[in-house]
This record gives structure tokens, sequence and C-alpha cells, in this order.
């Protein structure tokens, strides 16, 4: 028995498309931590209906960038010291992987390409634009997960730009920072275009706890001004 052609629509790639939107969004600091997101307004932003804007709220909150609760509605994740150092602990072990990993990839000329990323994160330097150096920070970090060549680190690679991004708005980068994270990032590179994966990994790692402690170090002063 012949049977009609079935027309599917594209369902799935609508979701997929709203949460990319509404990812970019909220790693562009259009929506703040903590920021109650309205859906009767963001579907008629997005020119939808709201069945697939619930599905794609639900996809962001599975990647811990929304959080809901029961009559509270759907929040962009609020960040505390607890969840921003959970957050960097798991950073220090994925960068030092993907740095060593890098350092022992076979592709040479893939990383020696690596120092190529120098040029465009000095140029966020002087003049100094928060904005461009952060977008170049995380390009140089998903660029050495992507030399690595494990899948699984790959798979976990959304947690850069939760940091870099979500958890520290570029408007609080702070310049003499972004100078000496460039400068560790330099050293990075030396080790993983020498092939030298134990000093990748070192690096890597040593270049993420330094995050984790200038962030500790301004909740403590910031803790400190509140006493005051």
């Amino acid at each position: 028995m012949e049977r009609a052609q079935v027309n599917f629509r594209s369902r799935v790639r609508l979701v997929d498309e709203v949460a990319e939107e509404l990812r970019e969004r909220i790693y562009a600091g259009d929506y703040p931590l903590g920021t109650k997101l309205h859906q009767e307004q963001l579907a008629e932003d997005l020119q939808i209906s709201r069945t697939p804007l619930r599905e794609a709220l639900r996809v962001l909150e599975s990647e811990g960038l929304l959080h809901s609760e029961p009559g509270r509605g759907v929040r962009v994740v609020p960040a505390d010291i607890n969840k921003v150092s959970a957050a960097y602990q798991l950073r220090e072990v994925l960068d030092g992987l993907a740095a060593r990993l890098a350092a022992e990839s076979r592709d040479a000329d893939a990383r020696a390409a690596l120092a190529d990323s120098l040029i465009d994160q000095r140029a966020a330097l002087d003049p100094w634009v928060a904005a461009d150096y952060t977008r170049e920070n995380v390009r140089f970090h998903l660029a050495l997960i992507a030399l690595s060549g494990n899948e699984y680190l790959a798979a976990e690679a959304p947690i850069v730009r939760m940091t870099s991004q979500v958890f520290t708005p570029f408007a609080l980068v702070e310049p003499q920072y972004a100078q000496r994270a460039v400068a560790q990032h330099e050293r990075i590179i030396e080790a993983v275009i020498a092939g030298d994966g134990p000093t990748a990994e070192r690096l890597a790692r040593a270049h993420i706890r330094s995050t984790m402690e200038r962030i500790a170090s301004r909740q403590s002063s910031g803790q400190a001004q509140a006493r005051a």
C-alpha cells in the first residue's frame, strides 16, 4: 500500500537555534547573572511560540546557564563564590589536560599556529578593549581543547565560556590582569610548540589557579569593604 509523503517540520532545529541565540545573549552579557527571563516577552522578541522557547530554556538549564524554581520562573544562573570556585576547579583539570594533549599532538603545524593567537590577544591590550580580550581569551583556550584531539574533553568546552564570559563578565576584566594572563598564555604556547606535555600541563593549571586566587582575593576585599 502506497503511503502519503510525510513532511516533517524541523522542530528540533528551531529549538537548537533558539537555544543558541539565548546562549550567545547570555555570553555577551545581555542577560546578567541572576536576571529573570520573562517567557512571554522572549517569545514575542524571538517571534516564536512558547513551546519551543520552553524547550530551549530547558536545554540551557541542563547546561547550567539557567536556573529555575517553582513559582519563581527562570533566571540566568546566579553565581556565588562556591559555584565559581567549583567551576574553576574543573577548569584547572580540563585546561591542564588540554595543554598536555595539545603538546603531544603530532600536528606540529597546528601547534605552531597557536602562536598566532597571541597577536590578537596583544592587540586587545593596547588600546585596552575588554570585550575583545575576553573573546580572544576564550578562543585561545578553546583552541587548546580542539588541538587536544580528545572528543570527551571537547564535550566539556562550554565550561570555558561559562567561566570566562558568564561568571567573569568582560566589564569586570582588568587590563593589568589581562596582561599577566597573556604572558602566561605565551609560556603555555611555548611549551605546547616544544612538545613538552608535562610543562604545558603545569603552566596551564597554574594559569587557572592564578585566576581562582584573583577571584578569591576580590571576594575577600568586597566582604571587607562591606563590613567597613
